[in-house]
């Protein structure tokens, strides 16, 4: 294993005034087109992601949960619009 000098460690905290990227070598952002105003994007623990494969089934558990809660914390939740994704 490769040991790493005080100093080297130092260079690679530092943080530069200025970058150059590349911005041919670039990849788009895939999740771009997937996200809207209406949505959250919200991210699962890795225990969490293990049990739920889609974002369909998080939805329903909450939807699930949701109705569960007593009338007058429900009060703020609406029903979303459905979109084609969901």
């Amino acid at each position: 294993m490769k040991k790493t000098s005080d100093a080297a460690l130092y260079l690679q905290d530092e943080v530069q005034a200025e970058y150059n990227f590349d911005y041919q070598q670039a990849k788009s952002n895939r999740f771009a087109g997937q996200v809207d105003d209406t949505r959250t994007v919200v991210v699962l623990d890795p225990e969490l992601s293990a049990v739920f494969k889609t974002s369909e089934e998080v939805n329903n558990l909450l939807r699930a949960l949701v109705k569960t809660m007593p009338a007058t914390n429900r009060a703020a939740v609406k029903p979303a619009r459905r979109f084609a994704g969901n």
